[in-house]
């Protein structure tokens, strides 16, 4: 088992890239931490990879909200001992608009789920990190960090954010015994489009938007996110750090 021993909380973790990151990892003998706002699904999520013999605990609530945050990583010491690897997954879309249309509510909330909570986490898990002098922090972006057209221009800044605050964090730590990469997903099957309700998207930028979508070669699945997710937290990706990788099909190629 490649994960054999180590705990790692996963955030977003009830549906979708989320979801599949907990399984494999508690497949691959990981004790799994899991959060998320969906309270039922999330208690859904945990019976499920129980009942398949992973050691999972989960707590729900809002990333978003500093204490809910920190929680996690200190559920996962108080619980299993430690924190060696933690995956910042959990996310929500804007409503496309362009900068002119967008109010502060949107971007207030966008910011606090995609920016804040990962900084809130990895805040808090870098200390016991940094004393353990291990520690492998994976942050899911999306191909909106590395691109203007994928969608409004709050969700593309927060992921812009996320991969700056990753790099850093790489940079910063890279002699002291933790890594930290950015997975840039492309189009996948997930539940995201909940956080974005059609009646309030915006027509234009929606539309904008469109066009760069239309080039996408194919869509992935959740357990294609989690494979490589896998990968960046075993110890064979012990000299990975910094590293920004896509994971869209050919679409960044285009």
């Amino acid at each position: 088992m490649r994960l054999q021993g180590k705990v790692a909380v996963v955030t977003g973790a009830s549906s979708g890239m989320g979801l599949a990151i907990a399984e494999r990892f508690a497949a691959e003998g990981a004790h799994v931490v899991a959060g998320d706002i969906n309270a039922p699904r999330l208690s859904a999520a945990v019976e499920k990879i129980a009942a398949a013999g992973g050691s999972i605990a989960g707590l729900a609530g809002n990333i978003a909200d500093r204490a809910h945050a920190e929680a996690l990583v200190d559920l996962a010491v108080e619980r299993f001992g430690a924190i060696d690897i933690l995956v910042n997954n959990a996310g929500i879309m804007d409503y496309m608009q362009s900068v002119a249309e967008v109010d502060d509510e949107v971007y207030r909330r966008v910011m606090a789920v995609n920016l804040d909570g990962p900084l809130f986490t990895m805040r808090r898990a870098a200390k016991y990190m940094l004393a353990a002098e291990r520690g492998a922090i994976i942050n899911v972006a999306s191909t909106a960090a590395l691109h203007g057209g994928a969608a409004g221009a709050v969700y593309t800044a927060s992921k812009h954010a996320l991969l700056g605050l990753s790099r850093n964090t790489a940079w910063q730590y890279a002699r002291r015994g933790i890594r930290c990469n950015t997975i840039c997903p492309g189009g996948t099957v997930t539940n995201i489009a909940e956080s974005m309700p059609a009646e309030r998207l915006d027509p234009v930028g929606a539309a904008r938007a469109g066009e760069f979508a239309a080039i996408i070669p194919g869509y992935l699945m959740p357990h294609d996110i989690a494979n490589l997710a896998l990968y960046l937290a075993s110890d064979e990706s012990r000299m990975i750090n910094g590293a920004v990788i896509t994971a869209d099909g050919g679409w960044d190629a285009a």
